[in-house]
């Protein structure tokens, strides 16, 4: 069900024409794409209130909604844009509106502000071992970005007059419109080349390395993507160096298998360890750590070390390292070996009496994501 149009821009079905258009023209500015770049949300708001403004601007419009409703106008029968207006549409229609507060779509500040251009992104990937993940780390990488080159200087673009963008006025039925457009000849940064070096390509910029410090925190996972502000390529004139995108890789370990903040490592012990007990050296994050195992350690169970896993990314304290004992049943037997099993065989200390303690399989998975 449709959003009522009164709703949407926060007044009464009482309110005049200049509080609707005040109204409109608020919540324009509050969701203008030039103050919330790349949120779908304040943009489909942006829209609803330029839908909800065309029908009740329009006294005629407005008494069939006041009727009738969204059916009013049901069928293509004109009014609303149903989501099929873009931004040029909306902005060609009421550019009027926003006054001296914005002036057009394409991010371009009003009130004879110059549009800062910002370069552009570059991306890199770091391939980051179990303990740099555990842990963080800071790497050091060159990257190969553009820069402004030394003794470029630049000039008042003559075609926008610095401003970087180009404003048409039309007289329509509808009153007096105003669109903002990039300007072509400055892309929008209101300045074009004076002067350059030879080694300049032809908006002042050069290829230089330069070595840039990560810092990556604990707990990232394959494919996060981390920014570094500003070390991407820079941007002709005044403009806003770009970033630089960092994707993780992450590399597999020889023994830990990671599951979230928790490590998972699988102990392998003979029968008479675990018979007589014994002690084991095992991987972690930090080196190698020693745990003890008691006699009688049934294959199944499951050992946890805890803060011994991965610190939370959040900051939430470190996982746990859970260790997987498994008993390893020789497959081939020599004679002595085979007749003093066979020999056990019947033994009533060999036969399985599981305890209370002893959980199920089931259990065990259970109490693992606990």
């Amino acid at each position: 069900m449709k959003e009522d149009f009164y709703s949407i821009l926060g007044v009464s079905k009482s309110a005049s024409a200049a509080e609707i258009k005040k109204a409109y023209r608020k919540k324009a500015i509050e969701y203008h794409p030039d103050k919330n770049q790349g949120d779908p949300k304040a943009e489909e708001m942006f829209k609803k209130a330029a839908e909800a403004y065309e029908v009740l601007s329009d006294a005629d419009k407005k008494a069939r909604y006041d009727q009738f409703g969204h059916a009013a106008f049901e069928g293509g029968g004109g009014g609303g844009f149903g989501g099929g207006m873009n931004m040029d549409d909306i902005f060609s229609q009421f550019g009027d509106i926003f006054g001296g507060g914005f002036s057009g779509f394409g991010g371009f500040g009003g009130g004879g502000g110059q549009r800062r251009v910002k370069g552009s992104n570059l991306r890199i990937r770091v391939k980051l071992n179990l303990e740099e993940v555990a842990n963080g780390v800071e790497k050091k990488v060159k990257v190969r970005r553009k820069i402004q080159a030394d003794g470029v200087t630049y000039k008042t673009c003559g075609t926008c007059g610095g401003q970087g963008q180009v404003t048409k006025v039309t007289n329509t039925i509808l009153g007096r419109m105003q669109t903002a457009a990039a300007c072509s000849s400055c892309g929008g940064s209101g300045q074009i080349l004076d002067r350059k070096p030879a080694d300049a390509d032809t908006q002042g910029m050069r290829v230089a390395e330069e070595t840039v410090l990560i810092k990556i925190p604990a707990g990232v996972e394959e494919g996060m993507q981390l920014k570094v502000g500003g070390k991407g390529n820079d941007a002709p004139g005044n403009g806003i160096p770009g970033d630089l995108l960092v994707a993780i890789e992450t590399e597999d370990h020889k023994t830990l298998k990671r599951e979230g903040d928790n490590l998972h490592y699988d102990l392998y012990i003979s029968i008479s360890e675990a018979v007589l007990g014994t002690s084991k050296e095992i991987d972690s994050v930090g080196g190698q750590v020693r745990i003890k195992l008691e006699q009688g350690i049934q294959s199944g169970k499951i050992l946890r070390l805890r803060g011994k896993g991965v610190s939370s990314l959040n900051g939430y304290g470190s996982g746990d390292l859970l260790v997987h004992v498994n008993v390893w049943t020789p497959k081939e037997l020599n004679k002595e070996q085979k007749e003093f099993f066979e020999r056990m065989r019947n033994n009533e200390n060999f036969e399985p009496k599981p305890e209370k303690s002893d959980k199920s399989f089931f259990e065990k998975v259970k109490d693992m994501f606990s």
